[in-house]
């Protein structure tokens, strides 16, 4: 009987990610202001859950490839960053420049690739620590996004010399603007593709379970033959691609590029993938594991906004959250 139950709590401790989704949504629903035409919860609605994914969205990218980094066992501190050097230099090109919108995107995902091959080579060949590689990647990508950009938010007419000196280009619009028959924002469908398809990649493929042997014992997996500088290597650029890529959606988002922009957002990030279950030490956790701790974040963010709580109180709330979800890690980690 005792072994019964214990084995239950295992289980029960296997999807504690799934409970308290759950629980942060029945909460929603009980601390959600009602709508004055219907008098149901804000939150229930429709047009709520659509928006909770679309603010979300850049989270979600940054979350999907900070998975990927936290199942080898490491950390990737210049996301946000990335983010803003990225937003920047896509606004640049096409507002700019004049660029078309494929090869813009194409010059700002190869940035992106670059800033997370140099970590993984930094980080793989050289022996740095994560910690230290990536910090010195987020120094340097906010001092290239300040650069290129002359110190300004790069919009239309900031500069004389600029393409477009006024409006805002087509393609910002249609990606922040609901598809029809659908109500769904491309921002946000690209979000949930990207998290599905590195999902089934996790999962399903040789390099996802290499990912799971590196975080679970690099040397073990160093003598079993696999290439564990070479998959480092892939991890952060892939990592860095999905920010270069929240990045041209921060662009869209905010008809600009800014060079603030993904300030603390790798925060963000790393709070989403722990809390929705993935171990900080590597080896365990998933990508699906990472789509729930975004929902949860998201869901804690829009109730504390919708009873219409200040920054700061949200900003602690917050931080008590990531805690309670790290040391429910440890303490596992310890029993287990």
């Amino acid at each position: 009987m005792q072994n019964r139950w214990h084995r239950f709590l295992e289980k029960l401790n296997d999807y504690r990610g799934v409970i308290a989704f759950v629980a942060v949504f029945v909460l929603g629903i009980i601390f959600s202001p009602r709508a004055l035409n219907t008098g149901l919860p804000i939150f229930l609605s429709w047009q709520t859950q659509l928006a909770i994914l679309y603010e979300y969205s850049e989270y979600g990218l940054l979350a999907t490839g900070m998975t990927l980094v936290i199942l080898t066992g490491g950390i990737d501190l210049s996301v946000g960053s990335v983010l803003g050097l990225s937003a920047v230099l896509f606004s640049l090109l096409t507002i700019g420049y004049g660029w078309g919108v494929a090869p813009a995107i194409g010059a700002v995902l190869l940035t992106g690739l670059a800033c997370g091959l140099m970590n993984g080579s930094l980080i793989a060949r050289f022996k740095m620590q994560p910690f230290v590689a990536t910090l010195a990647m987020m120094t340097a990508a906010r001092g290239a996004a300040k650069l290129i950009a002359g110190g300004i938010k790069v919009q239309p007419g900031g500069q004389p010399w600029y393409v477009m000196q006024e409006g805002t280009p087509s393609f910002f619009l249609w990606m922040t603007s609901a598809l029809p028959g659908i109500g769904v924002q491309p921002s946000t469908l690209i979000f949930l593709v990207c998290i599905l398809v590195m999902a089934a990649l996790v999962r399903y493929t040789a390099y996802g379970r290499w990912l799971y042997a590196i975080g679970g014992n690099e040397e073990a997996a160093r003598l079993s033959g696999i290439r564990v500088g070479a998959v480092k290597v892939l991890t952060y650029a892939l990592c860095s691609m999905f920010a270069a890529m929240a990045g041209v959606l921060n662009a869209c988002r905010q008809d600009l590029g800014d060079t603030e922009a993904g300030m603390t957002y790798e925060l963000d990030a790393i709070a989403a993938v722990v809390i929705g279950g993935t171990s900080l030490m590597g080896g365990r956790g998933g990508m699906m594991f990472t789509l729930i701790g975004v929902l949860i974040m998201a869901y804690i963010n829009k109730i504390l906004s919708l009873n219409a709580v200040e920054l700061a109180p949200r900003m602690v709330i917050q931080g008590i959250i990531i805690t309670i979800a790290v040391l429910i890690q440890q303490k596992r980690g310890r029993s287990s």
